[in-house]
C-alpha cells in the first residue's frame, strides 16, 4: 500500500477533506485527532495494518510521516 492511499484511509477515518494531509503536515495541527480521533486511528492501525497502536506510542509521532511509517 502506498503512502496516497494510507494516507486517504486516514483522512476518510477522520472525515478530513481528501488530499489534505500531507506527509509533512504537524500532528498537532490535525484538528480531527482529538481524542475519538485517536481512538479511531487506533483501530485503523490494528484492523488494516495489524499494528498495537497505544496512546503512549502516539504522543511520540510529530508528522504523518511518523504515522506512515510505523504502519509500514
Amino acid at each position: 500500500m502506498t503512502n496516497e492511499e494510507k494516507i486517504s484511509l486516514i483522512e476518510d477515518a477522520l472525515e478530513i477533506e481528501p488530499s489534505t494531509l500531507k506527509p509533512e503536515t504537524l500532528v498537532g495541527n490535525i484538528s480531527e485527532l482529538d481524542s475519538m480521533g485517536k481512538l479511531t486511528l487506533i483501530v485503523l492501525c490494528d484492523d488494516e495494518f495489524n499494528k498495537k497502536l497505544t496512546g503512549e506510542k502516539l504522543k511520540e509521532f510529530n508528522t504523518v510521516q511518523d504515522i506512515l511509517d510505523f504502519m509500514a
